[in-house]
């Protein structure tokens, strides 16, 4: 087949890390690259953020990146791209008309958007991952949601507007089914890890004496490192490694740095928390290594690939139980689940699995099967693909009729 995926504002060739680069960046390559991998043709639209990138590049894994001209060519706040999406739309219309994808893939709510416009007429059956829905943002974020005013509403006509969703985990099915779309129109499959980069064995960063708990991940609120900083008093013979933000040279300048390093402060914990600042993507599985017990601890989160990359390194997780955390982590099996923005709670679970030696190597060993079983990239790619395939073949009676009418 030829697929074209649609990525509005996560380029798979970003560093992680930065303001709105994560878990959809990392998504949309390792699915490209699956694709690929299964003999499809794939190419991967992005807006252009940067004048000097090409119009398309070729990566090393068989699939392409078209850099998409829509708005100017300089990054930008994802919350700001709306008011780009018509143009973005009109320039995947010429190409879908000249060239016509077999499937869509958008990723993201404004992907979506464009490509229910640029498929208009076309017949090309477009499908819809969400990633993040704006009704669980705002029900957490209240006045601080930065999302545009109708995005609650553009979500759902795309439920109905578009051929089928792929959900990433069941609570965001329950989301949807209130948004209007119906139960055979959805089609859950999950974020995946991958099993030959993320693996118990390899390079470990350095480490102190201590017992090491890590947190990964953006440096934004809802994430929860405060939460992590609060519950370090419960658990006194830890250190607290707190990877990814700004880079190194600039955590001095950094507001969310400065505001944990106060509260580790006012705590008394100040010493055992840690910073590292961003670091590589290839360094990662490294640092999670280096832990005794990751932290996944965020108010919600849409999926979260840190517990499967903790998982796939054989590591114990404690995690907040919210949206795909709750698939993922199978609690008192691969880690512990703990009520979200409860500091008490999470240092209660974390001194305990601290002090259990053999219930830590426990959940690190199912962690490993659990990741390789149920997570493994090619097995999200294969699932994926049996999507489209279901959507295609809903869509033949469809397209014979049409044939037949043209006749």
């Amino acid at each position: 087949m030829r697929i074209d995926l649609v990525s509005e504002h996560a380029s798979p060739l970003a560093a992680i890390g930065g303001v709105d680069a994560g878990g959809q960046n990392v998504h949309v390559a390792a699915l490209a690259a699956g694709l690929a991998a299964r003999g499809h043709q794939v190419t991967v639209h992005t807006r252009r953020d940067d004048a000097d990138l090409p119009a398309r590049v070729r990566t090393a894994d068989g699939y392409d990146v078209a850099h998409v001209p829509a708005g100017p060519a300089t990054v930008l706040p994802k919350d700001e791209l709306l008011q780009h999406m018509a143009t973005f739309a009109d320039v995947l219309h010429a190409e879908w008309s000249a060239t016509r994808p077999d499937v869509v893939h958008a990723h993201f709510w404004m992907s979506g958007l464009a490509s229910v416009q640029a498929t208009a007429g076309l017949g090309i059956p477009v499908l819809q991952t969400f990633h993040a829905l704006g009704s669980v943002k705002r029900r957490h974020q209240g006045d601080a949601d930065t999302s545009p005013e109708q995005r609650i509403d553009l979500e759902r006509g795309l439920c109905a507007d578009v051929d089928h969703v792929v959900a990433t985990c069941t609570d965001e099915v329950f989301e949807l089914r209130r948004l209007g779309l119906s139960s055979d129109r959805v089609s859950i499959v999950p974020c995946g890890v991958d099993t030959a980069v993320f693996t118990p064995r390899g390079p470990v960063a350095p480490r102190s004496d201590r017992p090491r708990l890590l947190v990964l991940g953006r440096l934004v609120e809802r994430k929860g490192q405060e939460d992590a900083v609060r519950a370090l008093a419960a658990v006194p013979a830890a250190e607290l490694v707190v990877v990814g933000g700004p880079e190194a040279a600039e955590l001095d300048d950094d507001p969310e740095v400065c505001r944990l390093r106060g509260i580790a402060a006012d705590l008394g914990v100040a010493d055992r928390l840690v910073f590292t600042g961003s670091v590589s993507r290839a360094d990662v599985p490294g640092w999670i290594r280096s832990a005794d017990v990751v932290l996944a601890v965020p108010w919600y989160e849409p999926f979260g690939i840190t517990p499967l990359e903790a998982m796939a390194c054989g590591r114990p997780v404690v995690a907040t139980a919210v949206g795909g955390l709750v698939d993922s982590v199978a609690d008192g099996v691969t880690g512990d689940l703990v009520p979200p923005r409860d500091p008490a709670a999470l240092g209660e679970a974390l001194a305990a699995l601290l002090a259990d030696d053999e219930r830590r190597a426990g959940y690190g060993a199912a962690g490993v099967t659990r990741a390789r079983t149920r997570y493994r990239w090619s097995r999200v790619v294969a699932d994926t693909d049996a999507v489209y395939r279901q959507v295609l073949a809903a869509r033949a009676p469809e397209k014979t009729a049409l044939i037949e009418e043209s006749r």
